[in-house]
């Protein structure tokens, strides 16, 4: 919205011109987000207090997790409202990576906004049916994938780049729109089944977001891709303000959010930023390296299903202590906060490694 305004600026101004700029957009991006999220938060906290929107603690779980009982949720709200703000401020509202990136992300939002407020507020555990949430997380994600294959510029945003292999691509065509699919809802839930400690799920999904900008910025620069020899996306740089607005706004939840939390994000945060994540990652054609780099989010979702797996067909045999894989560690007489650092330590290694796709090819 701002870049209209900046634009008329410099006409008589010549310093506005700065702002047009996604480098400069993308500081500004970032800042904002983390301002309005230090600002929003303890009055998005004192406000689910006062709804008494607690978290409810399995009973079956790390006994330390009972003093987290009431603990209010769906903080998510403080990051979803920050990204929305940055992203309208200082992002090209003409551009359909952004808008898509941002509209998805809303969605699922509204997805785990309806299933916190029935767990929440209608006291009901199981919150939305499960056929239910994935029946509108498909019709999302399938809406989301169209949309990025039909308004596609060049043949690369139909092609499956390898990592690490210079100019190697599996042709998808209409495919791609399936593998957008299963990106997007799959990424969605990995980061709700990763999120249930303090700060586990937030941190790798920023270190995560300034991975992708770093790749959305030069995948949309002609003269950075042909030096790094990567697929050119026109446009597809502006998918860094939203990077950079999800990871100030993920900075500044974790603030509240550490150890030991104030808030927890709920399925209204977790659900919506994985979808972001995935969103971002198709648009810069980095599906692969999304796996990588969110290697911590692959494990916890394969943790759990082979624990229900191994359970079904086992007869009641377990594979793990307890699924997702953090709690499996928390049995295992790890600290919380152990369970966390290290979950993050891994997550930097692997970002770098996929960063690291920039170059070795």
């Amino acid at each position: 919205m701002l870049i209209y305004l900046t634009e008329y600026l410099s006409q008589y101004i010549s310093g506005f011109a700065v702002f047009e700029y996604i480098t400069m957009r993308t500081i500004m991006s970032v800042l904002t987000a983390l301002g309005i999220s230090f600002y929003i938060g303890p009055k998005v906290i004192r406000w689910l207090i006062r709804l008494k929107v607690g978290q409810a603690v399995r009973l079956d779980g790390p006994q330390t997790h009972l003093v987290k009982t009431g603990t209010p949720t769906m903080g998510g709200v403080m990051i979803l409202f920050s990204v929305s703000i940055a992203v309208l401020l200082w992002g090209d509202l003409t551009n359909h990576y952004l808008l898509i990136a941002l509209l998805t992300m809303l969605g699922f939002g509204v997805i785990g906004f309806i299933d916190d407020y029935k767990k929440v507020v209608y006291k009901d555990p199981n919150g939305m049916r499960s056929r239910t949430k994935y029946l509108w997380q498909s019709i999302i994600g399938l809406i989301s994938a169209y949309a990025l294959f039909a308004l596609a510029n060049v043949p690369a945003e139909s092609q499956l780049l390898i990592p690490y292999m210079k100019d190697t691509f599996i042709h998808l065509g209409a495919w791609t729109i399936v593998l957008s699919y299963f990106v997007i809802v799959g990424t969605s839930n990995a980061v709700n089944l990763t999120d249930g400690l303090d700060g586990l799920a937030i941190m790798p999904t920023v270190m995560i977001a300034v991975a992708l900008g770093i790749f959305a910025y030069v995948t949309g620069h002609v003269y950075f891709s042909a030096y790094l020899d990567i697929p050119y996306i026109p446009g597809v740089g502006e998918l860094a303000i939203f990077c950079a607005a999800l990871a100030g706004a993920g900075l500044g939840f974790l603030w509240f959010n550490a150890h030991p939390a104030q808030v927890f994000m709920g399925d209204v945060g977790s659900l919506a930023i994985g979808a972001a994540l995935g969103v971002v990652a198709i648009g810069v054609k980095q599906e692969l390296i999304l796996f990588i780099m969110g290697g911590i989010f692959v494990a916890e979702t394969v943790s759990v299903i082979l624990q229900v797996g191994s359970f079904r067909l086992r007869n009641g045999k377990r594979i793990f202590l307890m699924a997702p894989l953090h709690h499996h560690f928390e049995q295992k007489g790890w600290h919380e906060s152990q369970v966390i650092v290290r979950f993050w330590i891994i997550t930097i290694l692997l970002v770098v490694i996929g960063l690291a796709s920039l170059k070795i090819r």
